[in-house]
């Protein structure tokens, strides 16, 4: 009966981590989805407290369920304390901390287990593997972290670095397959891979610029889910098989669509190849020559107000500035102008995917007004006015019509394409892959400089006197 019990709980369980996933796709529906996905981990984890022991025939000391629910008890109040007061701009680096933590579980896993599987290949090989891969995933989170923190600022390039991380890449391989092989009881061992693979975890992430970063958050989180699939495979525990391999194979389908709209490769993300296209190439490419045109809030009230499409392309600045509730009630005022308001949505916008979506879900714009790249850029052409308020580097021409440009080849928002530009941004300087903007210099194109919040904030009170 116990084990039916059991089964029956990671069934919902698993159920409900297919249903959440599903529903996070959605913004209306994200919410709601995020709470069912909770039950079915929350089902999960009072399953394996309180049914597991009895299927396994395990008398459980009562002082250990209270360990257990002090650790949960101060693992919740924890979490929930930084999640409830964490900015929208601090989101990536929350995303990239917890990542990690869950990296740390998996290789903590492996560690605990190594005595317990000596001499059993195939239960050590999802030892070793869960714990390689979750350590990789914990330092490489951490170093993610640092970096969207602004802790760590600049990328670092070790003399040659794609020769000693594939050596180090061996080495792990090498060593793993040996304490397979061998049996080896010996703690050392495990401890050396525990190093090598946080160290790998290091170098892997550490020269890599600020502009790769969703790429990179994507990866890891593909690796945490990895970890986790072999941790469920460990314990025959089918709910935590069924979430990890959910996290690993949505991370990796992330991955590639995050590699298709930076125009890298999914080689040369796994290989550590790709850090020289963002901060470490700041200042390579042709030298823009032309004129900056600045506007007032009542030059770009007027254009927007006498616009019959505008289309919005938000972009990190937005975040900075807290300006996602104003933006809203612009939109709206232009809407009940009867003018046409949409808002273009690039798949790297602010510093993770689905960056923007969530920024602008909080403010409760409708979700049907926001289009991504792919189906809005024909609509450009046919537009009055676009308003770029925070973007830099996703609407940036360089990526279409300068070859030595870095970011060269990288999809972008057809901004030039319309008929008026404004440009909100606090000054001249250049995004995050740190290079100048040609759509600055573009005669179209009317500067708005300022905090968003304030800039807009301006535009609105002009709007609403005419």
């Amino acid at each position: 009966m116990e084990t039916f019990l059991l089964n029956l709980a990671y069934l919902v369980a698993s159920v409900g981590f297919i249903i959440g996933l599903k529903m996070l796709g959605s913004p209306k529906t994200a919410r709601k989805g995020n709470l069912i996905a909770a039950f079915g981990m929350t089902l999960a984890i009072l399953a394996t407290i309180f049914i597991y022991p009895h299927t396994a025939q395990i008398k459980v000391p009562g002082f250990v369920y209270a360990l257990i629910f002090t650790a949960i008890a101060i693992g919740t109040i924890i979490g929930w304390g930084i999640a409830v007061k964490v900015e929208m701009t601090k989101m990536p680096e929350l995303v990239s901390f917890f990542n990690g933590m869950g990296g740390a579980t998996a290789a903590l896993i492996g560690l605990l287990e190594f005595h317990h599987n000596v001499g059993n290949p195939g239960k050590m090989f999802m030892v070793i593997a869960g714990m390689v891969i979750g350590s990789i995933s914990f330092a490489g989170s951490m170093i993610a972290w640092a970096k969207l923190s602004g802790k760590m600022r600049k990328p670092v390039r070790l003399p040659s670095y794609n020769i000693l991380n594939t050596l180090m890449a061996i080495l792990i391989i090498a060593l793993g397959a040996y304490i397979i092989y061998t049996g080896v009881a010996n703690p050392a061992y495990i401890y050396a891979l525990f190093a090598l693979s946080l160290l790998y975890g290091v170098l892997f992430v550490l020269p890599i610029g600020g502009a790769d970063m969703p790429v990179v958050i994507s990866l890891l989180n593909s690796f945490t889910g990895l970890a986790a699939a072999f941790g469920g495979f460990l314990y025959d525990n089918m709910a935590m098989l069924t979430g990890g391999i959910l996290v690993g194979s949505a991370g990796t389908i992330l991955t590639i669509a995050m590699t298709k709209a930076m125009n890298r490769s999914l080689t040369s993300v796994i290989f550590g190849a790709f850090g020289e296209g963002s901060n470490a190439a700041a200042g390579s490419g042709t030298k823009i020559q032309g004129n900056v045109k600045e506007a007032g809030p009542s030059d770009a009230a007027i254009l927007l107000n006498y616009a019959n499409k505008v289309i919005i392309v938000p972009g990190y600045g937005l975040a900075v500035a807290q300006a996602q509730h104003v933006l809203h009630e612009l939109e709206e005022l232009l809407s009940k102008k009867g003018i046409d308001v949409k808002y273009a949505i690039h798949p790297v916008a602010g510093r993770m995917p689905g960056h923007m979506n969530v920024l602008l879900a909080e403010a409760n714009v409708d979700y049907d007004k926001l289009v991504d790249m792919d189906d809005i850029n024909n609509e450009f052409k046919n537009t009055d006015v676009v308003l770029v308020v925070g973007a830099n580097d996703v609407v940036n021409p360089a990526a279409k019509n300068d070859p030595s440009s870095p970011i060269y080849g990288m999809p972008i928002l057809n901004v030039e394409d319309a008929k008026n530009i404004i440009v909100n941004k606090r000054s001249m300087k250049p995004g995050y892959a740190g290079i100048e903007n040609e759509l600055f210099y573009n005669p179209k194109t009317s500067m708005l400089f300022g905090d968003a919040k304030s800039a807009l904030t301006k535009v609105v009170q002009e709007l609403k006197g005419m």
